[in-house]
């Protein structure tokens, strides 16, 4: 008897391991075991002539990613980065985020530069109603509840920098750009400003992207000596353009040089002592003087390198998954609608200050910068707006069907 009880009481024990293990399975299994990971999309040049600029913009972004993982991740999953490198190649940048939606199943896409690659993306991404990011200074005049644009419209750089190019440096400029949507539609309102205010064009002059040869060009300049040169040029042909200008004998104390597409990574390429004393336009430099910065500046140069540099694209870059990673917390969710609706009312304390989605248009309000090239490789801030400037993506002083017409005329506009 004392031995049955025994083994009953053995028996009774085994169940109930069994029954506690088989709980604890079924626990691991509901909550243990790791989710699955969101994936993200980025659509950059990582070869061909734009690479000089775009390259950077991918550890900006991988960066923010690593801090929002660091974190903790979004509602207990990671964030995985599938990187296509567009080749330089506004179709082929579409065929990729064609295949990161479809195939890969990303919950969102950040990228682009040129406005070529931007409009060719924007038709896929609208397509499946998805969300692209772009962190580009562009010439505007264009709206999608599909993208949200973390880089300036005009009226938050280019029209700001040609006025005061007017202001300080007088009324003669000349026009230098690449033969695409963004540097025609730019140097369009640059004229409407400039000749408006007083100013005399001089000249005008479009080449394709990645043109090394500059020698007409700077023959042109330097036979109209202009007060100042407005600069629209992409990708590596600045690097040619700067070196022209230098062999020519034109430095920025003869004709200076206000670029929109020069930033501290171009410096870099190029060589800062080319650029020296010459302008840009942005919302962020890297030595904006604020403790935001400072950290964010510490923190991306020990992860990739003390002699690495940041730029307004590569901050602006971080800023759109820093929204993005905001509202999919807020929201305990990657619901395409609900992302959307809740990124229409963000605000961030971004590197630059802070910065607000403007519900309307979903640009951001931005401060906006003038810099002078240092030979360190900084730029050194000669101006900046008092406040954030609110988004105007079509320029008060058109209609929105006027604009699209007079875009769409352009040369080098089309689709």
């Amino acid at each position: 008897m004392q031995n049955l009880s025994r083994g009953k009481i053995s028996l009774l024990f085994a169940i109930s391991i069994a029954v506690v293990l088989l709980f604890a399975a079924l626990i691991y299994s509901q909550y243990g075991r790791a989710k699955p990971s969101i994936k993200i999309g980025v659509l950059h040049s990582l070869s061909g002539t734009m690479a000089v600029s775009e390259a950077p913009l991918v550890d900006a972004l991988r960066l923010a990613v690593e801090e929002v993982n660091q974190s903790g991740g979004l509602n207990g999953q990671q964030i995985e980065m599938i990187v296509a490198d567009c080749r330089s190649d506004a179709a082929y940048c579409a065929q990729q985020a064609e295949k990161l939606i479809t195939q890969d199943g990303v919950q969102t896409l950040f990228g682009c530069w040129t406005s070529a690659c931007r409009k060719a993306v924007k038709t896929v991404v609208e397509k499946h109603h998805h969300l692209l990011f772009y962190p580009l200074q562009y010439e505007g005049l264009e709206q999608s509840p599909d993208i949200l644009y973390t880089g300036a419209t005009p009226n938050q750089q280019i029209i700001p920098m040609a006025l005061w190019a007017l202001q300080h440096q007088g009324k003669r400029f000349y026009l230098i750009g690449s033969d695409y949507i963004f540097p025609r539609t730019a140097n369009l309102m640059i004229k409407d400003v400039l000749l408006a205010q007083g100013g005399q064009l001089l000249g005008e002059r479009y080449v394709a992207l990645g043109t090394s040869d500059m020698a007409a060009v700077i023959k042109e300049i330097a036979a109209q000596h202009p007060d100042f040169v407005v600069n629209t040029l992409n990708g590596d042909s600045n690097q040619h353009f700067f070196r022209a200008l230098k062999a020519a004998g034109i430095d920025a104390e003869k004709i200076p040089v206000f670029s929109t597409s020069i930033a501290e990574v171009e410096l870099a390429a190029i060589g800062p002592d080319l650029v020296a004393g010459h302008y840009a336009a942005w919302n962020y430099f890297q030595n904006v003087d604020s403790d935001e910065n400072k950290a964010f500046v510490a923190r991306f140069q020990q992860r990739f390198g003390r002699d690495r540099v940041l730029d307004d694209p590569m901050e602006a870059s971080y800023i759109g998954v820093k929204l993005w990673a905001d509202a999919v917390r807020g929201q305990g969710s990657t619901d395409m609608a609900l992302i959307k609706s809740t990124l229409a009312q963000q605000t961030l304390l971004a590197p630059q200050g802070i910065v607000a989605v403007d519900y309307d248009t979903r640009h951001l309000w931005k401060k906006a910068y003038i810099g002078k090239a240092r030979t360190d490789g900084q730029f050194e801030i000669v101006w900046h707006s008092a406040q954030p400037i609110h988004p105007a993506p079509f320029p008060f002083y058109r209609s929105r069907a006027e604009w699209l017409e007079v875009q769409q005329a352009l040369p080098g506009a089309g689709p």
